[in-house]
């Protein structure tokens, strides 16, 4: 199946929806990440706090205690003390030696609890080669993110006394609820704003392509034979505007052109027309010519048949004049085309009286109505009739009775007339050619009365056409409008 490429104006209305929905997952992809960063950033700096809060506590014990400040009274030292800590500060906390074993932790130990009775000897190394001595470990712990820091804690005279462990279990069970909420509403914002952007995205498209398919419709408009009208369009985009510039451009350019093609074709017409009325004319001439030099040669004035021959040189100067003078009429209505008389005239009147001239029990006159009422030229349209009706009697062959048959109907814009013959009918070969002037299939005439009939139907703005059958007969029909 082959691939349907999407119209521009599709094409910006789903880049743009696109574009909203790539910017909406952005935007959501973003929010995700901040509140992620907030929480992490939370839970670091609550942590520091509670560790400040502890380390300033212990100072203070420290002080107040009657025990010296060393490592091995630091159990007797905060026996109790751990305990009030614990509950002044609400959080727990653990002591360790310097080597890493515990000291006292302020709540009992349970199972998987993540205290421990000693130190990995990895957390150690870690504190003594921080300048700091502060060391933060992250863990994954009961589907929860466990954090505990490690601080060595000095005594007055700035020597390391002991570890203090403060674990810490980030909680983010409010921001996760808040985030699900903030990204509810979101959800509700962005379904809004992606139909406003539907409706918008729409409109749109079809602003930005209104000129193109202005500029579209005009090129399917462009026809070679007839006048194109050029663009005019008002607020547009200089591309849009070189794009109409290039139109009326290339219209201008098409005129040139049709009316070079035209005076050529004028010419070329004048041309053929010409070797045509030669030809034609020459052919009567010949005979003209040989009668007139026999007839001097063989004058004899004695000769008691010369009034005899002299009527039969006459009659054959005679004929050929005829035959000229038919030459001439036929090529002057032809070159009259189309100049017209239009007046409003009765068809049924005009059709019969043009049947006048042919054998009454040759041709049939049909008609829907008595009166059929059209805008036309009399003398045209006469020889419309006249031509079709003559060349139905000429295709018929000398064996065979004429029976010809003139229908004329009409509704209410046109008019319809039909020439049926029983004649040998048009073979198929020639069927093109018939409309096409000097072709004829008869040993006499120019070829120019079909020509003529499609030249003025056309100049009416109707339609000649043909059906035949080879053998028995043939019917054109005519149409025409029935106001010019």
């Amino acid at each position: 199946m082959a691939k349907r490429n999407l119209s521009l104006s599709s094409r910006i209305f789903f880049y743009m929806i696109l574009l909203v929905v790539l910017a909406s997952i952005l935007i959501a992809a973003v929010t995700i990440y901040q509140y992620n960063e907030q929480s992490q950033d939370y839970h670091q700096k609550r942590l520091e706090r509670k560790e400040a809060q502890l380390v300033s506590s212990i100072n203070y014990v420290l002080k107040a205690s009657t025990w010296e400040v060393k490592p091995n009274n630091l159990p007797f030292i905060f026996k109790d003390k751990i305990y009030e800590i614990a509950n002044i500060h609400n959080v727990t906390f653990n002591l360790y030696d310097l080597d890493g074993q515990l000291i006292k932790t302020s709540k009992p130990r349970l199972e998987n609890d993540p205290n421990i009775q000693k130190l990995l000897p990895y957390i150690l190394d870690t504190l003594n080669q921080i300048s700091s001595k502060r060391f933060v470990e992250k863990n994954q712990l009961l589907d929860g993110n466990y954090r505990a820091s490690y601080l060595v804690l000095n005594d007055q005279s700035s020597k390391p006394l002991a570890i203090l462990n403060v674990p810490y279990y980030d909680d983010n069970s409010l921001n996760s609820a808040e985030l699900k909420e903030f990204l509810g509403r979101l959800g509700y914002a962005y379904i809004i704003m992606i139909f406003v952007a539907i409706i918008f995205a729409y409109f749109m498209s079809k602003f930005i392509t209104k000129s193109l398919k202005a500029i579209s419709d005009k090129m399917h408009q462009t026809r070679f034979e007839k006048q194109n009208k050029k663009i005019a369009l008002e607020g547009v985009t200089s591309e849009i505007k070189s794009l109409v510039e290039s139109y009326n451009a290339m219209i201008d350019d098409l005129e040139d052109s049709a009316k070079k093609l035209a005076s050529s074709e004028r010419e070329q017409a004048w041309r053929e027309m010409a070797k045509q009325v030669a030809h034609e004319i020459k052919n009567p001439l010949t005979p003209m010519r040989l009668t007139v030099q026999s007839f001097q040669r063989k004058f004899d004035q004695n000769d008691k048949n010369i009034r005899k021959k002299l009527d039969e040189y006459s009659k054959t100067l005679i004929q050929q004049i005829d035959t000229l003078s038919k030459i001439a009429e036929a090529f002057s209505n032809f070159a009259k085309m189309p100049t017209q008389n239009l007046e409003t005239l009765n068809i049924v009147q005009v059709v019969e009286r043009a049947l006048e001239i042919f054998p009454a029990d040759h041709v049939r006159f049909k008609s829907s109505e008595t009166h059929i009422l059209a805008t036309a030229d009399k003398d045209q349209l006469n020889r419309v009739v006249t031509n079709l009706v003559k060349n139905a009697i000429q295709s018929i062959p000398e064996q065979r009775t004429p029976k010809i048959e003139v229908v004329l109907e009409d509704d209410f814009h046109s008019v319809f007339i039909q020439v049926k013959d029983n004649g040998i009918g048009i073979e198929d070969s020639i069927g093109e050619q018939i409309f096409q002037p000097k072709f004829t299939t008869k040993t006499s005439g120019m070829g120019l009365g079909l020509p003529m009939v499609k030249n003025i139907i056309e100049t009416y703005r109707g339609t000649i056409s043909f059906k035949t059958n080879l053998g028995k007969g043939t019917t054109f029909s005519v149409t025409f409008p029935k106001q010019q």
